[in-house]
């Protein structure tokens, strides 16, 4: 019996490590640390080149699911919206190039030039940037505000509630925690379950 007990008891942590470890990631609140990801024409990039940024809407994303697809031009409409003002359009691709090939450098490149991306589109080849962030799906989405203690976290999920249709969409989700932001009032809805692919380890 206590062998048997003592089994359960094993089985119970490690499962519990199992969830610990899917939820782990940011929080609403917590800094966001800084990463250098190279883009599709070959730079580096960090969230510290933007000198006169206010906040970044980070989001996983790819080209092979097709949430993401579906959402492409609904990015760039993001970008262009709020680059401008402060809030440019940071795209990560966090997918294992060796099980996903169509999500490798030369299709990234191809898919940004045909969708017409206006922003970096970046490649997170050693996987490391999206565990910190907890990024679970493609896409998923993380607006971060700079402030004094840096790049905090203020909004986690979906763009909006509808990726099949963006006309029938009701509640833009990162449109309103973006909109909150730069009139100096709090997200309202900080956190959305993101919809999409789950991301290729």
């Amino acid at each position: 019996m206590k062998y048997i007990k003592g089994i359960f008891a094993v089985v119970a942590i490690v499962i519990l490590s199992a969830f610990t470890t899917l939820n782990s990631g940011y929080k609403i609140g917590d800094v966001a640390t800084d990463f250098k990801l190279e883009n599709i024409d070959g730079t580096m990039v960090s969230l510290s080149d933007y000198k006169d940024a206010k906040g970044f809407i980070v989001i996983f994303t790819a080209n092979t699911c097709p949430y993401a697809v579906a959402y492409e031009d609904r990015i760039v409409a993001l970008d262009k919206k709020y680059a401008s003002q402060g809030f440019p359009v940071i795209a990560i691709m966090p997918n294992n190039t060796d099980i996903q090939p169509r999500d490798n450098m030369e299709a990234m490149q191809h898919r940004a030039q045909q969708k017409g991306f206006t922003f970096p589109y970046l490649i997170d080849k050693n996987q490391d940037v999206f565990p910190k962030f907890g990024a679970t799906k493609t896409p998923h989405v993380y607006i971060l505000q700079k402030t004094t203690k840096g790049n905090e976290v203020k909004y986690i999920g979906a763009i909006d509630d509808n990726y099949q249709d963006a006309k029938a969409v009701k509640t833009k989700y990162v449109e309103n925690a973006v909109d909150a932001l730069l009139s100096g009032q709090s997200v309202k809805e900080t956190e959305t379950r993101a919809i999409g692919c789950s991301i290729k380890i």
